[in-house]
């Protein structure tokens, strides 16, 4: 596991404006708590932190270092507040984890292959579940799991008991969870017009709804 090493200042004004003011400035407000510790308001680097989370995959760990002091203190994000409409990052919270104890994660899952019962018999892959909520020190966190699919036949699936965990990750989720499945195509008859259809649809007129009233009323 790749170290993502950060550094961090303390925030010495909280609040809406004080936040509005960190942002038009590049930096983003954040929270470091956890770990038996009070919560610490910092603030981070924008264009850093960006640039850390486009080198590396899902719940990366990151080592927090206080600016101008010596202590340093591993952490992941648990939270990252997204503007609906600019999608820039409006705020960060870090959770304190220490690397020697277990944390809960969601691992991104990744479809390879191509069903036989779809290459065959035309069937459909359905992509039931995208994650698996596994347990693991932080050092063990896998970026993401890959499962095969390319031997499924339609009525067929894979559940999570079925995925290969790397040493030291253990499953949370239910063994018998569906993570994809093969169906069939199914295609919608539709039967044809009989002449007494035909004929009762021209007798039957639309109903007119009259909106408002009218001079009678």
């Amino acid at each position: 596991m790749a170290e993502l090493n950060l550094d961090v200042h303390p925030r010495q004004e909280t609040g809406k404006n004080a936040n509005y003011r960190l942002r038009e400035q590049g930096l983003i407000p954040a929270v470091v708590y956890g770990g038996g510790r009070e919560p610490m308001p910092v603030q981070v680097d924008r264009r850093t932190l960006l640039d850390l989370l486009r080198s590396t995959g899902h719940n990366p760990v990151f080592l927090l270092q206080l600016a101008g002091t010596d202590k340093s203190r591993h952490a992941m994000i648990r939270e990252m507040q997204i503007h609906p409409v600019s999608r820039r990052v409006l705020h960060v919270d870090f959770q304190r984890v220490l690397m020697t104890q277990k944390v809960k994660v969601a691992i991104h899952l990744e479809l390879t292959g191509v069903p036989v019962g779809v290459k065959v018999d035309a069937g459909l892959l359905d992509f039931v579940t995208r994650e698996l909520h596994v347990t693991c020190t932080p050092d063990k966190i896998p970026p993401k799991l890959v499962v095969d699919v390319s031997e499924l036949h339609i009525g067929q699936h894979i559940e999570a008991k079925e995925i290969q965990l790397p040493e030291g990750v253990e499953l949370l989720d239910e063994p018998g969870r569906v993570i994809a499945l093969v169906a069939h195509h199914k295609v919608e008859e539709v039967a044809p017009a009989t002449e007494e259809a035909l004929l009762e649809s021209e007798e039957v007129q639309p109903e007119v709804i009259k909106r408002g009233k009218t001079d009678e009323e």
